[in-house]
């Protein structure tokens, strides 16, 4: 029997639908609900590139990472880049794949990318639409082939670039806010 299972077990059934009674902890901050997120809302795709967006639903200020929906309507290379941190990505829409590898994460897909690794992120021909849901945790270090340094994004950068995009488009630098933990 599983801990689930036992822990189901002592507790009486008339006590297993009551909520929680206490206070949760003060220093927890607050949960981030996101209906729907892939908005009807043009004006939350923050654009980064030609074609190319993002839609943040979390900027972890606190710890560091951030997670985001990718939007690419063009084909090409996008960017060639080193994570110090894993990331994590799964594939709502489309397909993409790394020069570097023989292999393309497709809609429904799931990708990790392990630490230190560097890869030229490719949308092909045939694609019309990419929409991703990525995790990165710590930084995008965008590279030259021989790794050279040309820039990164943190955390930080991509709240930046969302308070000016929210500002300019009627929103409101402060509604990126809502994002940030």
């Amino acid at each position: 029997m599983n801990v689930v299972d036992r822990a189901l077990q002592r507790e009486p059934d008339e006590q297993a639908r009551l909520p929680y009674r206490h206070p949760q902890p003060k220093e927890s901050p607050p949960e981030l609900v996101i209906p729907s997120v892939i908005p009807e809302d043009e004006r939350l795709w923050v654009p980064q590139q030609t074609n190319v967006w993002m839609r943040p639903l979390l900027l972890c200020a606190s710890r560091g990472y951030w997670m985001n929906l990718l939007r690419v309507r063009k084909s090409g290379v996008l960017s060639r880049h080193r994570h110090p941190q894993p990331v994590h990505a799964y594939v709502l829409k489309g397909s993409w794949r790394y020069l570097e590898h023989d292999w393309v994460a497709q809609e429904g897909g799931y990708v990790y990318e392990a630490p230190g690794e560097t890869h030229t992120l490719v949308v092909d021909e045939h694609v019309e639409e990419m929409i991703t849901l990525f995790q990165v945790n710590g930084a995008m270090i965008y590279v030259d082939p021989d790794g050279n340094t040309l820039g990164h994004e943190d955390v930080f950068t991509k709240i930046d670039l969302c308070r000016r995009h929210y500002a300019s488009v009627g929103l409101g630098e402060e509604f990126v806010d809502q994002f940030i933990r």
